[in-house]
């Protein structure tokens, strides 16, 4: 086949890079196309995938993002056009969503927060498949029209994509780490995010309980990095790092967001959630589970080490999945 995968987001190049790959070593050609924002074009360098950069993020208001749909979802139809993709996909992505719809390419979406009405009212109707965790209820995707198009899969995406992944200490050295002093992982609110419209004042707190520690603060946007530069106290990495090897070996995460806090559970690194927003089928079964804590009061987030049955093998004993389950769900068609 010759697969054309679209990467609008940070995270959905973590998430599709074993798709990609695992797609590449079964003999099918892949195209991707990655849009410029946030970290999404210094990952893929990263990662060593080959991208084609297509548009950029046109802001977060309701306008802005109907603009910015309009405009790169027909520039990424002007590059597929003469291809010949035989398949297409994206993590959320509603750019390759409308642009495979135009030129009648099969298409599937991916996504595991079943809340963002927008964007699922744009690529639940259009695509093809809806690739879901089987924790969300299928009648939470009826006001999407998206209920025959379901094909869900067991666990966290986190699981599959994380299959084969082992912790290098490197990153401890890069940030100038102490591992026998606590470390913590912040990730800051997703501000541009339609569904996260409201300050997070309990994140603020987290910010000023952690100052001039060894707080690893992960920013989205280059406006956050540099607000958190101008504030001081915080370790704020300039460029794309091996976050995940910093997960495994950070004593607490705490994240506003949801792909960090999914990854600290896979990974088995204790993480509370602050969150603002409605919380998805997923977030609430890890927080009915345990594996993931909602965060009331500043004062439970404690600087200390964790207890580790093996701490040069943070994580060794989490749960892995075979990626090839996603790559059959998001490219066979009958």
């Amino acid at each position: 086949m010759k697969v054309w995968v679209d990467l609008t987001n940070s995270p959905h190049v973590l998430v599709l890079a074993p798709i990609i790959r695992r797609l590449q070593q079964q003999g099918h050609e892949v195209e991707v196309t990655a849009r410029d924002f946030a970290q999404t074009l210094a990952l893929c360098e990263r990662l060593q995938i080959d991208c084609h950069p297509i548009g950029h993020h046109r802001g977060a208001g309701l306008k802005d993002k109907a603009t910015g749909l309009f405009d790169r979802s027909l520039a990424l139809a002007r590059f597929a056009r003469k291809r010949g993709f035989d398949v297409s996909f994206g993590h959320g992505s509603n750019d390759v969503t409308v642009a495979s719809k135009l030129l009648r390419i099969p298409n599937a979406t991916m996504f595991d927060y079943e809340w963002a009405t927008v964007q699922h009212n744009v690529n639940c109707r259009l695509a093809r498949a809806v690739v879901v965790p089987d924790m969300i209820p299928a009648e939470r995707f009826r006001q999407y029209g998206a209920t025959k198009k379901l094909r869900q899969y067991p666990g966290l995406k986190e699981e599959y994509y994380l299959y084969d992944f082992e912790p290098d200490p490197a990153v401890l050295a890069e940030l100038e780490l102490d591992p026998q002093q606590p470390i913590l992982v912040v990730r800051t609110p997703p501000a541009v995010s339609l569904y996260h419209r409201f300050e997070n004042d309990l994140f603020g707190e987290v910010l000023q309980r952690v100052r001039g520690t060894q707080a690893v603060v992960l920013p989205r946007t280059p406006e956050q990095r540099k607000q958190l530069n101008e504030a001081g106290g915080f370790i704020v990495p300039e460029q794309a790092i091996d976050a995940q090897s910093l997960i495994a070996y950070a004593d607490l995460v705490v994240s506003a967001g949801g792909t960090m806090n999914r990854e600290a559970v896979a990974l088995g690194t204790p993480v509370f959630t602050v969150f603002e927003g409605k919380l998805g089928a997923v977030d609430e079964r890890l927080i009915a589970e345990g594996r993931l804590r909602k965060l009331e009061r500043v004062d439970q987030v404690t600087l200390t080490k964790r207890e580790s049955a093996d701490p040069a093998r943070p994580g060794a004993d989490r749960i892995r999945r075979d990626p090839q389950l996603l790559v059959e769900l998001l490219t066979s068609y009958p």
